[in-house]
């Protein structure tokens, strides 16, 4: 982050980093760990679809969707971390404030901890509004329906809902816009303050063994340091909200609207506990991979846009 903007807290990174650099680093970062962790993904929707993994293609076509991914993946990342910045300038000295709980400028007060968790909150509801529609599409494609191909899934869409005009194709690619953000928001309240509070460790440990930043240059973890704590963060927000994951699946696959309510309750009376973790290990394994490189091309992103300004 751009930490020499903020000096009380530069062993966090909580605040500084300049929205250009943010819409840059975030659209990188999110089209490399989509377009990398693809296949991936494509087999963890197959086995959270209720057709099954094998009905859904199996192993067959982990590409479908594709097209979707790469259309929506710049600017949901770039929405998400520009909000993010954002906040996390907007509420860091207010949180501090208000708590009396800074953490002496090392990023892992109780403000601190509060600002990050509201920060990545408010950057989920963001990105959604881009993930949501090509999400839908994507794993219509991947599971094998309108051909497995993301431009038929989107016409099918768009044919389906032309009775209705625009509010019926906003219910339509909207679908599961409520799990999403249910599953979202809690996975980057665990992720993000765990991210963040990682970096401010290791920038402490850094910083009391004499490291770099003493002569009031700007200090910054390396790209490999925030690719390690992102996939640790990030598999055990996986971990953790894997059953919503299942649940947006669900709805998001539906042939018609279904309430969240109603799949969950079809799938503790008829499938039982198991279900709600299918997909968990590819889920863990891509969010853990995908968090470090995630995290970790966002880091060097930042680093290198700093040492050139």
């Amino acid at each position: 982050m751009n930490d020499d903007q903020q000096p009380t807290t530069a062993a966090a990174g909580t605040a500084g980093t300049p929205f250009r650099t943010a819409l840059l680093a975030g659209a990188v970062a999110g089209t490399t760990v989509d377009l990398s962790l693809f296949p991936l993904d494509t087999l963890k929707t197959r086995l959270q679809s209720s057709a099954g993994f094998f009905a859904s293609g199996g192993f067959a076509g982990i590409y479908r969707g594709i097209g979707s991914a790469v259309v929506g993946s710049a600017p949901g990342a770039a929405f998400f971390f520009c909000t993010y910045e954002s906040t996390k300038q907007f509420l860091a000295p207010r949180l501090r404030n208000l708590t009396g709980a800074g953490g002496g400028g090392t990023g892992s007060g109780t403000g601190d901890i509060l600002t990050h968790m509201a920060a990545a909150s408010c950057g989920e509801v963001a990105a959604c509004a881009v993930r949501v529609p090509t999400e839908v599409v994507k794993q219509r494609a991947q599971a094998g329906q309108h051909g497995g191909s993301s431009a038929r899934a989107l016409r099918a869409i768009l044919a389906s809902s032309a009775s209705g005009g625009l509010p019926a194709l906003r219910r339509a690619l909207y679908r599961g816009w409520g799990i999403t953000v249910f599953r979202e928001v809690p996975f980057t309240v665990i992720q993000f303050p765990l991210w963040e509070g990682m970096k401010a460790w290791r920038l402490r440990r850094r910083r009391s063994g004499g490291g770099d930043g003493g002569d009031g240059t700007r200090m910054e973890v390396s790209a490999a340091e925030s690719a390690l704590f992102g996939s640790a963060a990030g598999a055990v927000a996986a971990a953790a909200t894997t059953p919503l994951d299942v649940l947006k699946t669900r709805v998001m696959l539906s042939p018609e609207k279904v309430s969240v309510a109603a799949v969950f309750g079809r799938m503790a009376r008829e499938e039982g506990l198991r279900p709600f973790f299918a997909g968990v290990v590819p889920r863990v394994t891509w969010i853990s991979i995908g968090g470090a490189i995630f995290l970790g091309s966002y880091q060097w992103v930042v680093n290198t846009m700093g040492m050139s300004s």
